[in-house]
């Protein structure tokens, strides 16, 4: 049997800080803190799919990308997570994510997790420390991963807005 894994994007936000955008999941009772991320619909790219996910669940459009990923990091959902989705029709296993990076150029007001369908109960910006730290469990090593591809990018960029 194939496994399948659903293609999605994330979006890494930062400030002129160096801080990253990081939105509080509302289907855990747990603090669960997280990028901006969904399925890359037919037809968009990853970067398309990030911008169009931040605007969803955060109403942001005051960005400018900095770097993306040209290819995917995969993570698999644990069996709790599967039984769910299975509930919904999802069969996937896991999800190939492709980080986008932006430079967030809008004012704080412009932030919004209270949209048509929110996913976020609130909102803040943080370091990849912390994002990588608070998590759910199974993205852990993905997040990791982009805190190593992209902490220096951000702070090369800030030094440059000087």
């Amino acid at each position: 049997m194939t496994l399948l894994y659903r293609r999605c994007a994330g979006a890494i936000v930062f400030n002129k800080k160096g801080l990253i955008l990081l939105g509080n999941r509302i289907d855990t009772e747990e603090d669960a803190w997280q990028f901006s991320q969904g399925g890359i619909e037919e037809g968009e790219s990853p970067v398309q799919a990030a911008k169009r996910e931040l605007f969803e669940e955060m109403s942001i459009t005051s960005i400018k990308l900095v770097s993306a990923d040209e290819y995917a990091s995969r993570y698999e959902f644990p069996e709790n997570v599967r039984q769910k989705f299975k509930k919904k029709g999802i069969t996937t296993c896991g999800q190939d994510i492709y980080f986008c990076l932006f430079y967030f150029t809008g004012n704080e007001k412009e932030i919004n997790t209270e949209t048509a369908c929110p996913e976020f109960k609130g909102y803040m910006w943080s370091d990849f420390d912390f994002a990588v730290k608070h998590v759910v469990d199974f993205k852990r090593d993905v997040y990791l991963k982009a805190a190593n591809r992209f902490n220096s990018v951000i702070k090369q960029y800030i030094s440059q807005l000087s």
